[in-house]
Formats: C-alpha cells, sequence, structure tokens
C-alpha cells in the first residue's frame, strides 16, 4: 500500500497484520480522491475507524490542512503513527486511540468544523448509524461537510435518510461502496 498523490507520492504505508481492518485498495483509494480531489486543499479531515491512516494521509498528501485520526486499536493507531512519520505529515495531523463515538464527544466544541468526514467501520454493525446519530447535533459538521462512509454493498442507509441526511451519490465497487452523504438543511 502507498500514497498515491501529492507531496507524500510513492512512499509506502505499513499495515498491521491480521484481519482486524480491511486496508482500501490503492485502485478504490485512487478512484475515491479523484472524486473528492477539489475539496482537499486546506480542509479539515476527520479519519474514523481509521486502520492504518492510509486515507487520512492521503488527504494530507493532497492538501489537507489537518487530519484527526479516530482508531481505538493501539496497534493500528502505533502504524498510524508510524504512517505519519514516514511520510513526513505527522506535524498536521492528530491520532486519538478510542472509539468513534467517544472521540467525537471529546472534539467538541474543541474543533473547529471538519469540511470531510470519511468512516470505514466494520461491515454490518450499524456503526456507521452510530456516528451519524451524534453528528446529527454535532457542532464538528455543518451542511457543507462532506461525509463518506465506505461500506459492505447493498449498505441499507434509509435509517440515515430518516435522521436527515441527504445520499448526494454511491460509488459501487466490486466489494464495497462509498456513500457521500451531506446534513439535510434544517426547516424553520
Amino acid at each position: 500500500m502507498r500514497v498515491i498523490a501529492g507531496k507524500a507520492r510513492r512512499l509506502l504505508l505499513k499495515t498491521i497484520d491480521g484481519l482486524d481492518t480491511r486496508p482500501t485498495t490503492d485502485r478504490i483509494k485512487e478512484t475515491l480522491f479523484n472524486m473528492i480531489q477539489t475539496e482537499l486543499p486546506d480542509c479539515r479531515f476527520l479519519d474514523l475507524f481509521a486502520g492504518s491512516g492510509a486515507i487520512g494521509i492521503e488527504a494530507l498528501s493532497r492538501g489537507a490542512s489537518h487530519a484527526v485520526f479516530v482508531e481505538k486499536n493501539q496497534k493500528a493507531a502505533d502504524c498510524i503513527r508510524e504512517n505519519l512519520k514516514r511520510t513526513y505529515l505527522e506535524e498536521d495531523a492528530t491520532v486519538m486511540v478510542c472509539d468513534a463515538v467517544t472521540a467525537l464527544k471529546r472534539m467538541e466544541g474543541k474543533q473547529e468544523t471538519f469540511h470531510i468526514v470519511f468512516m470505514d467501520p466494520p461491515y454490518n454493525q450499524e456503526l456507521e448509524l452510530e456516528v451519524l446519530k451524534y453528528l446529527e447535533t454535532s457542532s464538528l459538521i455543518d451542511h457543507s461537510t462532506l461525509i463518506i462512509v465506505e461500506a459492505s454493498l447493498g449498505t441499507d442507509m434509509s435509517a440515515a435518510v430518516q435522521m436527515g441526511y441527504q445520499i448526494q451519490k454511491v460509488k459501487t465497487y466490486k466489494t464495497n461502496e462509498h456513500i457521500f452523504l451531506t446534513k439535510g438543511e434544517q426547516s424553520s
């Protein structure tokens, strides 16, 4: 696995052994970042369920001003730190070792709004819905924040729509999909 583009281009990233993480393939990562490239310069990026940190590191490499990595597995968090050091991007990053909702609660009121939130939770456990439920009333996102959920094929996001999120698009791959969401406009 490597950084595809930007200032850390071609640098190899470490992953952790085992099935606890599913690194996003270079091909899928490249497709994703081609889709969001115009949103990246100077953005604040949140990488939830970060694994090796490859997605947030790619965002930093391509111009994000800061990235917060949230990963509850200590070995994976250590891997993120090592990858940040390898890519010389550690100065623009924060690594939090805890579950996603705990991290959001800790950041509430202490962080500027994120421009992009990416999450790649374990599939079919509805953890993305727990995060979206929290973000529904959070100051960490606003109506312009792009939320991207990496999920198994056919993941039911109707509960997110019922919460008021709008599905902007879905990009389907062979084994998974990216669901692009924004917070719906509040009615007055």
